[in-house]
């Protein structure tokens, strides 16, 4: 399974969306082009959109203003990644340095900055209230995931249902906000909207639970990011938090100490933790499990090409390699 195939219902609209992003990222400060076009063409999946695009047309919506909520939710993401990436103190993304390590860390926040308020733009000419209500709650949400992760770090007791909650908030609601702006488009009624924002918020989770478990499953090179990024930056993610709950007494202290210290001294020794316990295979199935969640929620929709995409790539989600 690939996006292509995924993609094929919407292809025309996708390609319509690039062009939207890239005209939209238009300014007369040459620094802010400049970081704007690395950090948008640098590979990423664009499910975000993609999702966007297949939602509104499975739930029947035959106009085009779906593309313009598409761009609108990649460019509230992309100015997460800047964001992030300052915050995280990050070099590498997608195997490509960073904006904040080529331009520094003050244009890297400036310009997420610039494409978050670009984003509030195209909203107001997209000119429909409930569209604003959505994707303002969602951004605050975004935010609010933030915070949370940030006191999560370096604490080594940080549960399981600590975790999903950042989870929830800070990857799942903006997958959950784009279905719903598609079913908002059609003006499907509340049940249909609140199905598919179900859908879309079991996607984000069982999307961001494989992530966490490809960071300490799969070489650099078949990454978008360093092996042990996660437990450098102190991040307690699922697959450690599950080791700590399985592992002996002695694996037990070497996750505590790694995750209150940071940094990638004792990652071999981490890696060998996770892998001695079933905490990958934890992730993997519990990440399954929201994808059929994800899948069963799409039951309310009629049969369609784009229904169908929506289930792969539920699909593709849980089983990518990257």
């Amino acid at each position: 399974m690939d996006l292509s195939t995924i993609r094929q219902p919407v292809a025309e609209d996708s390609k319509a969306v690039d062009a939207l992003i890239l005209r939209r990222l238009q300014s007369d400060v040459v620094l802010i082009n400049q970081i704007g076009h690395y950090i948008v063409n640098s590979g990423g999946k664009r499910l975000r959109p993609l999702s966007v695009l297949l939602a509104a047309r499975a739930c029947g919506y035959a106009g085009d203003r779906h593309i313009d909520l598409a761009a609108i939710v990649e460019f509230i993401h992309t100015s997460t990644l800047l964001h992030d990436d300052v915050v995280d103190g990050s070099e590498l993304r997608r195997n490509r340095e960073t904006a904040n390590t080529v331009w520094g860390n003050e244009a890297s926040v400036l310009v997420g900055d610039f494409l978050y308020s670009r984003s509030f733009e195209m909203m107001v000419d997209v000119g429909n209230m409930r569209v604003m209500e959505v994707l303002a709650h969602a951004t605050n949400r975004i935010a609010e995931g933030e915070v949370l992760q940030l006191l999560n770090e370096r604490d080594p007791d940080t549960d399981e249902k600590r975790y999903m909650e950042v989870i929830e908030r800070k990857t799942a609601t903006l997958f959950e906000a784009g279905v719903r702006l598609g079913a908002v488009l059609a003006e499907a009624p509340r049940e249909i909207e609140d199905a598919v924002s179900s859908y879309g918020l079991n996607l984000g989770i069982a999307f961001q639970l494989v992530d966490d478990a490809l960071d300490y499953s799969l070489d650099n090179a078949e990454l978008d990011k360093n092996v042990g990024d996660d437990l450098e930056e102190g991040k307690p993610t699922l697959p450690v938090i599950r080791a700590m709950a399985v592992g002996t007494p002695e694996q037990r202290a070497l996750l505590r100490e790694a995750i209150e210290h940071g940094g990638r001294d004792h990652i071999d020794a981490v890696a060998k933790t996770i892998a001695s316990t079933d905490a990958i295979a934890y992730t993997a199935q519990l990440a399954r499990s929201y994808a059929e969640r994800a899948k069963e929620a799409l039951n309310v929709l009629p049969d369609s090409a784009a229904r169908a995409s929506l289930a792969m790539m539920a699909d593709f989600a849980v089983t990518r390699m990257h």
